[in-house]
């Protein structure tokens, strides 16, 4: 019978999530330090960490012995730069695979005055699980509507979104690693749930708070023949944060108006777009997210 399986039969429990296992024994103590959930990185390496304390003063501290046994493999552990006390093994993880199961050993001799010369202690079977895909804490936790966010983790892809309680925010996926989204037109001067949407999985990203500012239009009414084009000049308040201001434009005649995305340059108050007439008709251009919630500039466009 391997030792692997004798530890299983003996502790036939696992591991709760983020709990310290302690195994108390008559001449030292192992601890488990070891995360139930580790992030993926790049070098596939997984720390595995346990603390060894020796209770008894007949044991010979010089002598520890430390192993992680994984895989069925006896592997040695080193102490930690951090404390004495603290042991780590870096496990190279195979590919294909999202877990393990480990658990410690270790072997010790006493004094020379006692009659037992050496003895060891092993725990019981513990798991990690690797999480391939997260996102960590958004870099801003507060901005006006149509600042641009980004946020940074692992796993996305491009059929991710981000959701403000439930506005979808316009996200732009830049890497595994890294996205983006613009600040929907929500309720300003309230705080919302940030989260990741896609794969089939959802992702707690944090809070962020709208911020409430004011905007303005000129001219405040348009009045275009087909084919003509009209400057339009937006402005806000305040420089426009890192990554520019996206500012919510609709229609409710698209195609009546042809006008490209407004956004306003990083550090800038104000972008200038071309507004060209199309078909014939008669409604509005809404900036929502400014002022009241809603600016609305007057459109009419006639024919030739």
């Amino acid at each position: 019978m391997t030792r692997l399986s004798q530890a299983r039969r003996i502790f036939p429990g696992f591991a709760a999530a983020t709990a310290l296992l302690l195994l108390a024994g008559c001449n030292l103590t192992i601890t488990n330090l070891t995360p139930d959930v580790l992030r993926e990185n790049p070098s596939q390496l997984y720390t595995i960490t346990a603390r060894v304390r020796p209770t008894s003063r007949s044991l010979d501290r010089s002598s520890l012995q430390v192993r992680a046994i994984i895989d069925g493999q006896d592997q040695p552990m080193k102490k930690s730069a951090l404390t004495n006390d603290v042991y780590e093994y870096d496990y190279p993880l195979p590919p294909g695979r999202d877990d393990a199961a480990y658990y410690f050993l270790v072997r010790y001799r006493f004094n020379s005055d006692t009659p037992a010369k050496s003895d060891e202690m092993y725990t019981e079977v513990h798991h990690f699980k690797v999480e391939r895909r997260y996102a960590l804490p958004l870099e801003a936790n507060r901005g006006p509507v149509g600042a641009r966010v980004s946020v940074v983790g692992r796993g996305f892809t491009p059929q991710d979104v981000v959701y403000l309680d439930t506005a979808p925010a316009r996200t732009v996926y830049e890497s595994p690693s890294s996205l983006s989204f613009f600040v929907p037109a929500v309720e300003p001067d309230r705080i919302y749930n940030v989260a990741l949407s896609g794969g089939g999985s959802t992702l707690s990203v944090g809070t962020f708070r709208a911020d409430a500012t004011g905007a303005s239009v000129s001219p405040t009414s348009l009045m275009l023949r087909s084919g003509e084009s009209q400057t339009v000049a937006f402005t806000i308040p305040t420089a426009a944060p890192q990554g520019g201001l996206l500012l919510d434009v609709t229609t409710d005649i698209p195609e009546s108006v042809i006008m490209p995305e407004v956004v306003v340059p990083e550090g800038a108050t104000n972008v200038v777009v071309n507004v060209q007439g199309g078909k014939p008709g008669a409604g509005a251009l809404y900036l929502k997210g400014f002022g009241q919630g809603e600016i609305t500039v007057p459109v009419t466009v006639s024919a030739r």
